[in-house]
């Protein structure tokens, strides 16, 4: 008996060492607590990080005296998603530090290096980041503090992924002293698209439609609701933006105008265990699937002990309600892709300084978050958005436009974000899915359907 428990035993263990090399060595080298890692730096010249086409976003010089800087040729442009690696490590730069203090050049190479005692070039992580796509967001955003983040719907490459205020990675050395004195040094280096917590304003639409459509599956397009402007649960009111007066619409007029009222009623008359579930099942309250990147968790708290004004209010986006860009265009994106959820991921491949392939990365899929049926009736809805409603910004381009604005409040002065959401087509290309806020800024369709305007044509044109 107890020489089958050890044989038991040691088959156990070399089960567990396999799996380790195969799934976890990686990411337990790479740890930012193992000590290890900074050893490496003895004889590994810290390699570069570059876009999809070749550009260095990072890359270690080294003067004639042998002292190596990393440097940053494009600065504050790729300052989040890229990150720095003095004063501890962030972005990029963290995750794949193990990579990038690897080298796979060639057995000769190694083998001159270690006579005559110089360090061997450390690999390069090639992402999937677009430079024309990353600047068109960078540049449209402007001085406004907010995020961009786009994503290729059937791969879930991030395309461009932009937070501001930002950072010159080159400087931040030197200026670290006075950002960590700043009370707003969290902010500077925050990134707000993967980590960002806002309120959805009407984007949260899409959520509220989809249930409304799963509670009504035969009967949802008889919806009927007449907007006088505003609605009131008998002690607290709720209008539509500027006390517009929309009339009769149906499920279809109430989300490409973005009527307030008309949804506050929808979510009155919904099954909040079943509007609980189908957030969830969208990914509230459940950690995020990123491959390559750390992501916050959007939160949804509404059930069935929530009270009326609550109910209406979440409906809408407004309430207790809180999401990342990166989750609204991820909803997007399986909106775009017949429900289906792709990983979003930022590293395409690694090769070593000499431009030999490595390791690759390939699309993970992770699953539907809803049938291709629903997807297809919400890309109407966003349809429409475009073609009549309050995303006509993006009407008659040289690709079809889908989205859904958002004017999200978040103070009782009545002070908003801006946001679109929403994804572009174009035959011969990928669909492009992109979730845009600006913070403090207004109205969704005034300033940030511009700019996924600007990354749509930097993409498509």
């Amino acid at each position: 008996m107890i020489t089958y428990v050890f044989i038991a035993l040691f088959i156990g263990l070399i089960a567990y060492f396999v799996y380790f090399q195969l799934e976890i060595a990686d990411d337990f080298i790479n740890n930012s607590h193992n000590a290890r890692l900074s050893s490496f730096t003895e004889s590994v010249v810290r390699g570069s990080i570059l876009t999809a086409d070749g550009d260095v976003l990072a890359e270690t010089v080294t003067d004639s005296e042998g002292n190596e800087t990393r440097y940053y040729p494009y600065k504050n442009l790729f300052a989040h998603v890229v990150g720095y690696s003095t004063m501890g490590t962030a972005g990029l730069e963290d995750s794949e530090n193990y990579h990038l203090l690897s080298s796979h050049v060639n057995f000769v190479e190694k083998a001159v290096s270690d006579v005559t005692e110089e360090k061997t070039p450390g690999d390069n992580v090639v992402t999937t980041l677009d430079y024309d796509m990353q600047y068109a967001a960078y540049n449209s955003l402007g001085g406004e503090n907010g995020a961009v983040i786009a994503i290729e719907v059937d791969t879930g490459k991030v395309l461009c992924m932009v937070s501001k205020p930002d950072y010159d990675p080159n400087n931040l050395e030197e200026n670290w002293e006075s950002i960590v004195e700043d009370a707003n040094s969290e902010s500077v280096l925050y990134n707000r698209a993967t980590l960002g917590k806002y309120p959805p304003g009407s984007t949260f639409k899409i959520l509220t439609a989809l249930e409304y459509i799963r509670e009504h599956p035969n009967d949802y397009e008889d919806y009927s609701y007449y907007c006088s402007g505003s609605i009131s649960d008998g002690v607290n009111s709720l209008s539509c933006y500027d006390g517009e007066v929309h009339g009769t619409v149906n499920l279809e007029d109430s989300f490409a105008e973005s009527c307030n009222t008309s949804f506050a009623n929808i979510g009155l008359s919904l099954n909040l265990t079943k509007y609980k579930k189908t957030c969830e099942e969208l990914l509230f309250n459940n950690s995020l699937p990123t491959n390559d990147f750390s992501a916050g968790t959007s939160s949804f708290s509404l059930d069935s002990s929530s009270g009326t004004s609550v109910i209406m209010a979440t409906a809408i986006g407004q309430g207790e309600t809180l999401v990342s860009p990166l989750h609204m265009a991820m909803i997007i994106s399986a909106i775009a892709n017949d429900g289906v959820l792709m990983e979003p991921y930022l590293v395409d491949h690694i090769e070593n300084a000499n431009g030999d392939v490595v390791s690759e990365e390939s699309p993970t899929k992770y699953g539907s978050l809803m049938t291709s049926e629903e997807s297809s009736i919400l890309k109407q809805y966003m349809s429409s958005v475009v073609q009549s409603g309050t995303g006509t910004k993006l009407k008659d381009l040289s690709y079809d436009a889908y989205g859904k604005t958002g004017t999200a409040e978040y103070s009782d002065s009545g002070d908003s974000h801006a946001w679109f959401v929403g994804f572009a087509h174009q035959e011969g290309k990928s669909d492009i899915a992109i979730a845009v806020v600006v913070e403090g800024a207004g109205l969704g369709s005034s300033y940030a359907v511009p700019i996924a305007k600007d990354v749509f044509n930097a993409y498509y044109n």
